[in-house]
């Protein structure tokens, strides 16, 4: 299903990975508006959980989103038991940043947990991992449940898992042909009242400027910060440059948010949209 668009969205979410490594967990406010960056290209990362990294280099999403999509290659269904073996044995010769998710869930592995036996994160992060997924679901049905076995493999949260199946399901609709913030408005009534409440807050803040609604929704790697971050900018902007620039700039776990908006992004406007000089990435899709 769309498996022609899958390398672009790929791509898209490794983009907005990388290009958010110079930013990424930078929380001080004026030392993200003091930033010696040049936003207009990929950046090594300021923050010291990513030490030793160049420009075009990932954070540990972009990593493992990698990953998910290398183990993809020439599947036809996706087997959480193969990819759970294939996952722990990356992680465990890993040499950047351990995030509490990644650590938990080895360890219940370790323990010897049923799969999936995910921690119990609350982190965005995952969710702009799930576009690999479409090269082995033939149905909707089938994109929706693969989804939710990924997220659960590290992330096993119910307000992660509904959250993923809402942004699963709103980009099956882009790449069908819907409005990013038709779906997303019209959708958020299939799901649960914090859902709906992320979704108005971040379509209400349009008029803000970014760095302040960020900042004021939470900057951090949950869930419950991230969320209405990511709406405000998609609320706010459709060029995909000054939304990974205004993404980017407000810090904190921008690449967890970035990711989602870059895959809703190019599922609808293209990767042509992407700028050429953000696509020397360390990998090649």
């Amino acid at each position: 299903m769309f498996e022609t668009r899958v390398k672009d969205l790929v791509l898209a979410t490794l983009v907005a990975d990388s290009y958010c490594l110079g930013s990424h967990w930078i929380y001080d406010e004026t030392q993200l508006k003091d930033l010696k960056i040049d936003w207009e290209n990929l950046s090594k990362a300021c923050a010291i959980w990513h030490k030793d990294t160049n420009p075009g280099d990932f954070t540990h999403y972009g990593d493992q989103a990698f990953y998910l999509y290398k183990f993809l290659q020439n599947k036809e269904s996706f087997d959480i038991n193969d990819y759970v073996k294939y996952w722990q044995e990356k992680m465990s010769i890993y040499n950047g940043y351990i995030d509490g998710a990644t650590r938990d869930t080895m360890l219940n592995l370790e323990s010897g947990q049923e799969v999936p036996c995910g921690s119990e994160s609350h982190d965005l992060s995952i969710i702009g991992q799930i576009t690999p997924l479409l090269l082995v679901s033939s149905t909707k049905e089938e994109f929706l449940k693969n989804v939710e076995l990924f997220v659960k493999t590290t992330h096993n949260n119910t307000t992660v898992v509904e959250g993923a199946n809402f942004f699963a399901t709103v980009l099956l609709e882009v790449l069908e042909g819907a409005d990013i913030m038709d779906s997303i408005v019209n959708t958020k009534e299939k799901y649960s009242r914090t859902i709906q409440t992320w979704v108005q807050e971040g379509v209400a803040s349009k008029e803000e400027d970014s760095f302040d609604a960020i900042r004021r929704f939470g900057p951090a790697c949950g869930i419950e910060d991230g969320f209405a971050g990511v709406i405000h900018i998609l609320e706010k902007y459709s060029n995909f440059k000054e939304a990974m620039i205004n993404n980017a700039k407000a810090g904190g776990d921008n690449s967890a948010r970035g990711m989602i908006i870059a895959m809703l992004l190019v599922a609808r406007y293209g990767a042509a949209k992407i700028p050429p000089a953000w696509t020397s990435i360390k990998v090649q899709v």
